[in-house]
């Protein structure tokens, strides 16, 4: 269940803040949403999957601790992010 490279690319291309960026926390917040719904497509057809579904836990925590951290950090980069990649909040 990984990340295809085009659109790896894109991703970095659309969250980055500056030429350089490639593990700012959007960039980072952007991939694993594109990760986990993924696996959530995955968890469609395999119900019993349980291994994946612990990595599925692991990636929505990450995620979650990046951006208490962008709330603390930027308010209004958090909203943006928010409103972007369609998470509740």
């Amino acid at each position: 269940m990984s990340l295809l490279t085009e659109r790896k690319q894109q991703l970095i291309e659309s969250f980055k803040v500056h030429s350089q960026d490639t593990g700012s926390a959007g960039v980072q917040i952007a991939l694993l949403t594109e990760r986990i719904n993924l696996l959530t497509e995955h968890f469609k057809a395999h119900k019993k999957d349980f291994n994946s579904r612990r990595g599925l836990l692991i990636l929505v925590g990450k995620r979650r601790r990046l951006l208490n951290y962008l709330k603390k950090k930027d308010i209004a980069k958090y909203q943006e992010l928010l409103g972007k990649l369609k998470l509740r909040k």
